[in-house]
């Protein structure tokens, strides 16, 4: 209960301040709505990437994407790259490890990025496998 009320409060706080997430928030963690998020940047330049690289900078959060690093694939038949519906970056929140301050700390850094959500840019593949490559891509700006 007292992980479910923690994880409740952080999207609390991210939807109070007017930062997009996934509704309702699940048990264990938070999602960004990255493509909400970060509105000028397209599927092709990976904005779930771009915005996980960003808090990381802000304010040393690691989430992690759940979008098109992860799960875009390219049709066998056109070649084009299917964009997932979803471009995510999750906050998960395990059991006994963060204070009220550490989430405070998470919302503050979310909040400041959003406010100068126009400056994030967008992400490219320096290197990626043909599998699981949400393991090992490298990425650099655009």
């Amino acid at each position: 209960a007292y992980r479910i009320a923690h994880t409740q409060d952080l999207a609390d706080q991210l939807v109070e301040e007017g930062v997009p997430i996934l509704e309702p928030p699940g048990g264990h963690a938070v999602y960004l709505d990255a493509r909400r998020f970060l509105p000028h940047v397209p599927q092709a330049e990976l904005p779930g990437q771009a915005l996980t690289c960003a808090l990381y900078l802000e304010g040393g959060v690691r989430g992690v994407e759940i979008g098109s690093v992860m799960f875009a694939r390219e049709d066998p038949e056109t070649g084009e790259t299917v964009y997932t519906a979803l471009e995510l970056v999750r906050l998960a929140i395990p059991r006994r490890v963060y204070t009220q301050a550490h989430l405070d700390a998470v919302v503050a850094a979310c909040q400041r990025l959003y406010e100068g959500r126009d400056q994030i840019r967008g992400m490219r593949y320096t290197y990626a496998p043909p599998l699981l490559r949400q393991f090992t891509a490298r990425f650099e700006p655009l």
